[in-house]
Order: C-alpha cells, then sequence, then structure tokens
C-alpha cells in the first residue's frame, strides 16, 4: 500500500506576489524573503528588479531613518534592503551596476555632511564594494568619473566602512590589468599623501587612527599580492610611494611638526611597524612561522631607514619626555607617571630597527645611547610586561645577530659597536644582579615578586649563552668589579632558577611513549620571533590606558610555587552524580568566579 504525499510547499511570498497590490515593504516583511531570494525564486526577483523596487531599495539603505520610530525596528528595513542588494544575484547586480540613476543615489550618501550614520555607512559600504567586486567596470568606470570620489571617502574617514570601501578598491578589483588601472588612479589621486596628512596632531583622533590602520592594510595588501604574483608582477605604485624615502619623511614631519600629540605618535609609529614588518602580521604571521621557520616574507626597502635615521633623535626626546598623561590607580598603586602608548611604540621601534642591523641606524642608536633609556624604563616599570618583552628583543638582536663567518670581519666594526655600549655604557650585567638583589630583598621582607623577573631571567641565560659561545664572546668583557659577583650568580641563583622554571609538575613514571615520538621533531619555532608575532597581534587592539593599567607577573606562571596545593581526588569519595537535577546558585557562581580573577595576578604598571 502507497501513500502519496504532496512535499511541494507553497512559499507565502508567492501567494504574496499573486496580487496585483503587492508592496515591497510587505514582501520585506516576510521572514523568508532574503532566503527566496538567495534561492532565485524568479518571479520575486522580477518584482525586486523593477525600476521603483530597486530605488526604494536604495533609498533605504542611504536615507536615515525617522526618529520616532521604535529603535529596534527602525533599521529592520534598511538592513534587510542592504541584504537583498547584496545577495549575490546576477540579475540584482546587473540592474543596481546598469542604472546609472540607482548608482548617483547611492553617490549621493557620500555629499552627506560628515558625521555619517555609521550603520548606514557600513550599508552602503557593503553595497558598492559588491558592485566592485560583481559589476567591476562598469562601477570602476562610474567613480573615475566624480572628480571629488576620493576626497568624500576621506572626508568621512572616521566611519571604518570608508576604509572598507578604500581596500576593496584595492583588493577586490579583477582582472591584474583593470586592478593596475585602479591603484594608478588612486596613485594619482594621491590618496597615500593625503592619508598621511590625516595623521595630524590637529586632526580627530578617530581620524588619525583609521588613516594610519587604512595605510597600514594597503601595505600588507599590496605585499601580499606582490608575493602572490611574483612573476610578471607590475610595479604596485600606491607600495612604491608607501615605501618611498620622500613619503615615510612626511609622515615622519607629520608626526612631529607643532605640538606632538599621543595619538599621532602612536598611529604614525603603526605605519613605520608596519613598513618594518618583514612578515605577516597576526594569524598569518604565525603560521608562516610554523610553516616557513624564520626566513624572511619581505625585505625591509632601505629608502624607509634612511628617512627615519634622521628622526631617530626625536624617538630618543620622546623617551625623555613623553605627552603629560594622568597618574592611574593600579592594582599594585598609585602610578605617578605611566609608561604611556608613545613610549611603548618607541620601544617596538627601536626593537624593530634593531632587527634590521642596518649599520648606519645601529650607530646613530649607540650615539644617541637609546638602549641604556630603554633599560631605565625596564627596570622602572616592573609590571608592564609589554615594555619588557620589546626591551628583551632589543637585547636579543645585539647579543644574537648570526653573522657568516665569512663575512665576520666585514661586519664586526659597526656590530660590536653595540656590545661594549650594551655592557659598559648601560652596564647590563650590573644592572641584572642589582635587580636580583633589590627583588629578593623585596620577596625576604614579605613582598610580591617583581613582574619583570621572568624577562630578567631570559636576559641573563642570554649573557651566559653568548659568553660562551658564539662570535660575540671574545667582545664581551665583564668589568672586573662585578666579575665575582656575576660568576656566583651564574654557577648558584641562575642555575636554581632555571632548574625550578622546568620543573615537571606531572609525575611521568606511569606513561609510555612511543618510540615514533621520541623521534618526532617540534614543527613549531622556538625563540623570540613567534612571541614577538603574538605581541604585535595582541598590541593592534590596545588602548592607550590598557598597556599602562594590565599586565602579570609572568613568572607567578612559570615557576614552582611553594604555595600551590594540588588536591588528590580519593576513589572512596562519593561519586556525584552530574545528571542530578540541582537547584542553580548564582552567588556561589560568583564566589567561584572572583576566586579564579585573583589566583591569575593581574598586577600592573
Amino acid at each position: 500500500m502507497f501513500w502519496k504525499f504532496d512535499l511541494h510547499t507553497t512559499s507565502h511570498i508567492d501567494q504574496l506576489l499573486d496580487r496585483e497590490d503587492v508592496t515591497l515593504r510587505e514582501l520585506m516583511e516576510e521572514d523568508d524573503v532574503l532566503q527566496e531570494c538567495k534561492a532565485q525564486n524568479r518571479r520575486l526577483l522580477l518584482f525586486l528588479s523593477q525600476d521603483h523596487c530597486m530605488t526604494e531599495l536604495v533609498n533605504l539603505i542611504t536615507t536615515e531613518p525617522p526618529a520616532d520610530l521604535e529603535e529596534k525596528s527602525r533599521f529592520k528595513f534598511p538592513n534587510i534592503a542592504c541584504e537583498l542588494l547584496t545577495s549575490d544575484v546576477s540579475l540584482i547586480n546587473d540592474k543596481l551596476g546598469g542604472d546609472e540613476s540607482l548608482l548617483e543615489t547611492l553617490y549621493h550618501f557620500l555629499e552627506q555632511d560628515p558625521p555619517l550614520n555609521p550603520l548606514l555607512a557600513s550599508f552602503f559600504s557593503k553595497t558598492i564594494g559588491n558592485l566592485i567586486a560583481r559589476k567591476t567596470e562598469q562601477v570602476i568606470s562610474f567613480l573615475r568619473k566624480k572628480d571629488g570620489f576620493i576626497s568624500l571617502v576621506l572626508k568621512h574617514i572616521d566611519a571604518s566602512a570608508m576604509m572598507d570601501l578604500l581596500l576593496r578598491l584595492i583588493s577586490c578589483v579583477e582582472p591584474a590589468p583593470l586592478r593596475q588601472e585602479v591603484l594608478i588612479w588612486l596613485s594619482e589621486e594621491k590618496l597615500i599623501q593625503r592619508l598621511t596628512e590625516l595623521i595630524h596632531t590637529g586632526k580627530d583622533e578617530e581620524r588619525q587612527s583609521n588613516a594610519s590602520q587604512t595605510l597600514c592594510d594597503i601595505i600588507r595588501l599590496s605585499r601580499d599580492q606582490a608575493n602572490q604574483m611574483q612573476e610578471n608582477v607590475e610595479t604596485d605604485p600606491l607600495l612604491a610611494v608607501l615605501e618611498s624615502q620622500e613619503s615615510v619623511a612626511g609622515l615622519l614631519k607629520t608626526m612631529f611638526e607643532g605640538e606632538r600629540s599621543e595619538a599621532s605618535i602612536v598611529n604614525g609609529t603603526q605605519v613605520l611597524l608596519t613598513l618594518l614588518e618583514t612578515r605577516r602580521s597576526g594569524l598569518e604571521g604565525l603560521m608562516d612561522l610554523y610553516s616557513q621557520g624564520y626566513e624572511r616574507s619581505y625585505t625591509v626597502n632601505s629608502s624607509i631607514l634612511h628617512a627615519i635615521e634622521p628622526h631617530l633623535k626625536d624617538f630618543q626626546q620622546l623617551l625623555l619626555n613623553p605627552p603629560k598623561k594622568s597618574a592611574i590607580l593600579t592594582t599594585v598603586g598609585l602610578l605617578e607617571e605611566p609608561l604611556g602608548n608613545a613610549r611603548l611604540h618607541v620601544a617596538r621601534l627601536v626593537a624593530a630597527l634593531l632587527q634590521t642591523s642596518a649599520p648606519s641606524v645601529c650607530q646613530e642608536l649607540c650615539k644617541l645611547t637609546t638602549m641604556d633609556q630603554l633599560l631605565d624604563l625596564f627596570f622602572k616599570y616592573s609590571w608592564n610586561n609589554f615594555l619588557h618583552f620589546q626591551v628583551e628583543l632589543c637585547v636579543a638582536s645585539i647579543l644574537n645577530h648570526s653573522v657568516p663567518e665569512e663575512r665576520f670581519y666585514i661586519f664586526s666594526n659597526y656590530f660590536f659597536l653595540r656590545l661594549p655600549q650594551l655592557f659598559q655604557k648601560c652596564r647590563l650585567v650590573q644592572r641584572i644582579l642589582d635587580a636580583w638583589e633589590e627583588n629578593d630583598q623585596i620577596q625576604a621582607e614579605g613582598g610580591a615578586r617583581r613582574g619583570n623577573m621572568g624577562h630578567l631571567t631570559r636576559m641573563a641565560n642570554m649573557v651566559v649563552q653568548n659568553l660562551e659561545k658564539g662570535p660575540v664572546q671574545f667582545q664581551i668583557k665583564l668589568p672586573e668589579d662585578c666579575r665575582g659577583r656575576w660568576e656566583s650568580f651564574v654557577d648558584e641563583t641562575l642555575r636554581e632558577t632555571n632548574r625550578r622554571n622546568t620543573v615537571e609538575l606531572v609525575s611521568t613514571h606511569n606513561l609510555h611513549s612511543s618510540s615514533e615520538d621520541d623521534d618526532m621533531e617540534s614543527p613549531f619555532p622556538n625563540d623570540l620571533s613567534l612571541q614577538q608575532a603574538f605581541s604585535d597581534y595582541q598590541i593592534q587592539q590596545m588602548t592607550a590606558n590598557f598597556v599602562d593599567q594590565f599586565g602579570f607577573n609572568d613568572e607567578e606562571f612559570s615557576e614552582h610555587d611553594e604555595n600551590i596545593k594540588i588536591r588528590q581526588f580519593d576513589d572512596a569519595e562519593e561519586e556525584e552524580d552530574i545528571w542530578e537535577e540541582k537547584e542553580i546558585n548564582y552567588a556561589t557562581q560568583v564566589k567561584s568566579r572572583t576566586r579564579l580573577v585573583k589566583i591569575q595576578y593581574p598586577k600592573t604598571k
């Protein structure tokens, strides 16, 4: 016996379309209108592509809704309209990209006075961006006819959606010849120079930040594109301008001209750091480290270094006299003079410059005693781990710089110029010994272990390794007055610290490893490069106060702590039934969460 079922269900939208007086708003009220549109419902698409419907959809995403509407439903229709227009249906794309009156209506949105409604700006950017990818020639031709297009976009750069629009113009245009035409057009419009000017102290901080982020994204996008098309790739005109000595000098002039504000210095330095990157940033950079090891993806253009060198004295002055900041209350007390984001970014820049091993830049940093100033800050701000890591990178760059044996004597003049300064002028060994003794005294009096002791341990180990081996061993001469202290420290204190840091937390007498596992080498890199990539990723999202108020004592997590008690489970204990219904006590949960926070040692400066 067979039963027949009619599995075909008629959409309510089809029923509405049967009516001659159906309106666009009625269709947009239906929950499945977007689903039906993407499913290529022919009747719906023909209705939506009518002139009056397309006009209404474009008006919805470019016109401020009435203010008297309830907030939760005020942007309901503009949002649905945007989703319909960007549903990637060819019929809608063809209608929108081929009708100049609709493009004019869209363009008119940019002609409003700032600030733009951020939600409408995102709808506008998404719609134009979709057209750039799908109806490239028509839309690019339309935009190039508009003399003031770039000016209008930059006028509204405080809206992050405008950043997205510029980046789509750079990255979403295909084929390659057309993309090159767009890049030349943007270069002729002086896009890079105009974005650089927006990082001036007198500009709104949101505009400064977005202009800086746009420049950083352009650098990374352009370099990635060049890497992917290594053969027969034409010079990227935007990247060529960004890497030119004239452009970098203009950026530095903008940063230091007139009154120096933290926002201008930080945003400008972020662009410089991006120019000095030798591999991709963020998650992509971490993956590159795993797959490629330490081989650099990019080469730093010498013109960038030539432009930065004359301004190293300005960055040095920032370390000595940073922009004024108010005192802040931290978990370890009142901080009268916070480090500030400006000085942190100067430390990041110095670390990046030292890693280039450019002779003239390294010599200038030595002449300015910049490393001495950074070490002063390292010990002064003993709870700022963001700073500690950058100073550690600087020390590592000086100590661990590898020189091929056949070129050793050629490089020794400038390379070893840094070493005597590190051990004599900066008194690195004496500082390590004094800081360690001070910390031991603080702990003996019941105080907390200083937050920079973990980085200090690694710096001490680096000195030991380079004294024992490597090309620098015969260039390092310890001062007579501390040689005995240092040898005693290495043989006793440092040895014991290293032992405690590598103590096994779990007994392995019952664990058996396979021979395959024993022979397997870790695919992950094991030096500061990985930590640097992760640190850069973290700092990208930092606010000015975050780096002063947060941090942690890194040794609290890695060292053996006798006060930590591990509860052993007793088989005789009554087993809890995880499926048993219980009343949830939220007060208990809050208390438990508070206890968890307390053992994470969020001590900062």
